[in-house]
């Protein structure tokens, strides 16, 4: 299903990063506010009462000329436009209207997307009365919150959430049978040249200027009998040029949503080039998302190489991304296809690990050597009981630990069971997921 895409539209000072952070903090489900990914902006996954939607805080229009405010209405709104299902238009309630407000409202009112016009400051009952003199906007009833002090947030993510699609009860069968792979990285690391390898044909426009792909391609192929899925998507990127920042900022967009929607992400990395935060924090972005992983090293055929060069990478890829220490590492060039059909093969693997699915007696008597040969701790004087494990979902594989008091349970032997766990079942290529039950809770559960 699609990720819905709200987007967060207005003029400098309306307070729309307050509303982000808000938003995001409230919902309490946001996976990772990327601060920085394209300049101006910042973008949150966020889940509200089941349901979940990309969350982007848009640039400012600036103000300083007629032109400037034609151009920039236009670019800001317009990109909002295309990219977002929802419209969150925000004002504020202390700054009388203008015709700059005016502008907006016009291009708005020509979409036929859910547009909510969003009055914020309004800190009190007076202000509150006031706010309704938006109405001459003429984008339906406005809706008056506080960002900074939370007033009347709730009955605004209940509005959005009105408008989201809902979620499916049951996967689709035919959907089911084929893994989903979303190709993510940096611009210019070689994600459209590994597509073209694993299709066999170049449908995806390779060039050496960074950020030549500016929306996500689906294709569908077959492989060894298995049908897979897979989607390009733009680099994720600050821009470097002015002209271009609109586009780059929605393609980022649409790379974080191919992640939610695939099953599988390749995180391509280039071997000529030292790591960076950028990758690290795409790869945090899957890891959040509980996607099976691979790590793929891209360009290995242009590195010098001794008989070290393999082991001393890999070294700092692991110390780089310690959170995704079960994804398996294949490195490959996409330019002629060294070990592309690998890619393929461990793609096919890691999404039959992410589905895994055990049974009860066999999980208990893991647990029980596990216990046996590593007994559980005392904290404070007094002892953690495990009890029993149980599994609660797929894709990644989730389990309820039922202990007698969860705050007893220190992290580092939860960590000591999740890896015996992973050395019992293997697991390779997917998060896996322990959810504490104390007796307490279970009683009130159940």
């Amino acid at each position: 299903m699609k990720q819905a895409v709200v987007a967060l539209v207005g003029r400098p000072n309306v307070g729309k990063s307050a509303l982000f952070n808000r938003l995001t903090g409230k919902a309490r489900a946001i996976v990772d506010a990327f601060s920085g990914l394209t300049r101006d902006r910042n973008y949150g996954l966020v889940t509200w009462q089941n349901k979940d939607f990309i969350l982007i805080d848009t640039g400012g229009v600036e103000l300083e000329t007629p032109d400037k405010i034609r151009r920039q209405v236009q670019e800001q709104t317009q990109a909002a436009l295309q990219e977002a299902d929802i419209i969150l238009y925000i004002l504020d309630a202390r700054t009388p209207l203008d015709r700059a407000d005016e502008r907006i409202a016009e291009q708005l009112r020509k979409t036929a997307k859910p547009v909510f016009l969003v009055v914020n400051k309004v800190d009190n009952a007076e202000q509150e009365a006031e706010a309704q003199e938006f109405w001459a906007l003429g984008l339906d009833e406005p809706i008056p919150v506080s960002a900074l002090h939370g007033r009347r947030i709730d009955e605004l993510l209940d509005a959005i959430w009105k408008c989201l699609p809902e979620m499916p009860l049951t996967p689709d069968d035919a959907d089911d049978m084929t893994i989903k792979m979303a190709v993510v990285g940096r611009p210019n690391v070689g994600k459209s040249s590994l597509v073209n390898q694993m299709l066999g044909q170049p449908r995806v426009l390779v060039s050496e200027i960074p950020g030549t792909t500016r929306d996500s391609v689906d294709s569908d192929f077959e492989y060894k009998g298995k049908k897979y899925r897979i989607v390009d998507t733009a680099g994720l990127n600050a821009p470097k040029h002015r002209n271009t920042e609109a586009l780059e900022d929605y393609a980022a967009v649409r790379a974080i949503r191919s992640i939610k929607e695939c099953n599988v992400a390749v995180l391509v990395l280039d071997a000529s080039i030292p790591l960076s935060e950028q990758d690290e924090r795409i790869g945090g972005l899957i890891h959040e998302s509980g996607r099976a992983c691979i790590l793929g090293i891209n360009k290995w055929d242009l590195l010098e190489k001794d008989s070290r060069t393999s082991q001393n990478y890999m070294a700092i890829l692991r110390k780089r991304m310690p959170f995704l220490d079960y994804a398996p590492i294949v490195t490959f060039s996409a330019k002629n296809g060294l070990r592309v059909d690998r890619v393929l093969e461990l793609a096919a693997f890691v999404d039959e690990q992410h589905v895994m699915r055990f049974k009860t007696s066999l999980l208990n008597t893991t647990l029980k050597d596990i216990l046996k040969k590593h007994p559980e701790p005392t904290r404070h004087g007094k002892s953690l009981k495990v009890h029993y494990i149980s599994q609660t979902g797929v894709r990644p594989p989730a389990f309820a630990l039922f202990v007698n008091e969860a705050k007893r349970m220190h992290f580092a032997y939860l960590r000591h069971i999740k890896n015996s766990f992973r050395e019992r079942f293997g697991l390779e290529g997917t998060p896996l997921i322990i959810m504490l039950r104390g007796q307490k809770e279970a009683k009130e559960r159940d």
